[in-house]
């Protein structure tokens, strides 16, 4: 804990990954589209996507943008707990949207941090890291 504002402030830590679109997975290439994170002690899970079309169409001009966004909206509706993942806790949840997949929408590696606010720290990463 430490005080900021007059007020004691818990510090957690949390875990984050950057979701990528890999349009021709065969080829391997990506484009940031989005960030999960996930934090035990605020029992948080959350993810937040932007798709780039122009970006996108750079890697493969015949794209389908709509199966792009559909699948990443399927990861968001994972993170609260939707569908079939409603029996899932959210560090189960975390680590199967995290795992290697050979798909068009992946995530990349695990990193860490140490957050106040999870949702504003998953708000500085999108910003950070795919806009």
């Amino acid at each position: 804990m430490a005080a900021e504002g007059g007020r004691c402030v818990t510090h957690s830590p949390f875990e984050y990954a950057v979701i990528r679109a890999v349009p021709r997975v065969q080829r391997g290439e990506f484009i940031n589209v989005g960030v999960l994170l996930y934090c035990q002690q605020k029992d948080f899970l959350g993810a937040r996507v932007h798709l780039d079309t122009g970006r996108l169409h750079c890697l493969d001009p015949n794209s389908d943008v709509a199966d792009v966004d559909t699948a990443l909206r399927s990861w968001e509706r994972t993170c609260t707990g939707e569908g079939p993942a409603v029996v899932m806790k959210p560090g189960e949840r975390f680590r199967w949207l995290t795992a290697p997949r050979s798909t068009i929408i992946q995530a990349g590696p695990v990193h860490t941090g140490i957050t106040v606010d999870p949702a504003k720290d998953l708000d500085r990463l999108l910003d950070l890291l795919v806009l």
